[in-house]
């Protein structure tokens, strides 16, 4: 095994006596995309901020392209492409223009930020966007410029907060076209990302975060092998029948929850539960059977969904 390009060990990060990031421990490899998944407030972006060399660590250790961050950061950041949460485009400027300005910052030469932008405006399909002012571009559009920016300078580490908050579907599958692009081309990705679509459809691994934690690792594969059954059971029910059907179901499955607005059975055989259901007279008004999912994953660890 290669030495790891980021390496964390007792990572916190502390804001006063909130502890955001709680003694974490991990290795991301070169040419991996890794995710950090959780929902808002799990400690995720305070985690990139300290990769990033924005924010100090508190305590513990970590190693970023084999340095310290402390008494490295420029070197890091001329070494990566960073895609905060929100996009901060320069709204006056041209699409080209906010390119060439991240070039410049990190003294790249100009005629090679105008090669590099041709190459970029083509990957992020903003070709025909290069002369437009940014304040008028769609969601999508923005959002893919502000992922061509942090390419610029032709990073060895890509570090992406929450990529597709706030874009429509159609938005989000085009973006993950993007960067599946990037990983098959052998860049290395930081993804956080409270999506769980999106951390099984783009990441190699990942970490499921919780409260400052690190409470499980592993691929998608891995950790819904691990902590969930095969198939699940969706039941809904109408008002006032819920409470009934759950004191019916004792047993029925390897495992339940029971949510707000619905009842989730964890089982490795959909169709054999069905039969149960029916056997002890329990009549949900809606059942849907599907795979088992990171979300579920995320409900066993912590005893809540992803999406706070």
């Amino acid at each position: 095994m290669t030495t790891p390009l980021v390496q964390a060990r007792g990572l916190t990060k502390r804001f006063g006596d909130f502890t955001a990031v709680d003694a974490v421990d991990f290795d991301i490899q070169e040419g991996e995309a890794f995710g950090f998944l959780g929902p808002n407030g799990a400690g995720k972006t305070s985690t990139m901020k300290m990769i990033t060399t924005v924010s100090p660590i508190t305590e513990g250790k970590l190693s970023v392209f084999g340095v310290d961050p402390m008494t490295n950061g420029r070197a890091i950041r001329q070494r990566i492409g960073v895609v905060p949460q929100e996009d901060n485009l320069d709204l006056e400027l041209t699409v080209s223009e906010n390119l060439y300005i991240y070039g410049r910052y990190h003294d790249m030469r100009k005629a090679d930020i105008n090669t590099r932008i041709e190459e970029l405006l083509d990957f992020a399909q903003l070709s025909e966007r290069k002369d437009s002012q940014v304040e008028p571009l769609s969601g999508g559009m923005k959002r893919r410029l502000t992922i061509a920016r942090a390419l610029i300078n032709d990073p060895d580490l890509i570090i992406l907060d929450e990529p597709t908050t706030g874009l429509d579907p159609q938005a989000r599958h085009l973006l993950w076209d993007r960067l599946y692009r990037l990983k098959r081309e052998g860049a290395t990705l930081i993804i956080t990302t409270h999506y769980m679509d999106e951390a099984e459809q783009l990441c190699d691994r990942l970490v499921v975060m919780d409260q400052g934690k690190i409470v499980a690792e592993g691929s998608p594969r891995q950790l819904i092998q691990r902590y969930a059954p095969r198939e699940v059971v969706e039941l809904r029910f109408s008002d006032g029948d819920k409470d009934e059907a759950v004191l019916k179901m004792d047993g029925l499955a390897s495992r339940s929850e029971v949510l707000a607005d619905r009842i989730l059975l964890y089982t490795d055989d959909a169709e054999d539960t069905q039969t149960g259901l029916h056997s002890r007279g329990i009549n949900p008004e809606q059942v849907l059977v599907r795979r088992s999912t990171l979300e579920d994953v995320f409900l066993r660890l912590t005893g809540r969904g992803l999406i706070d």
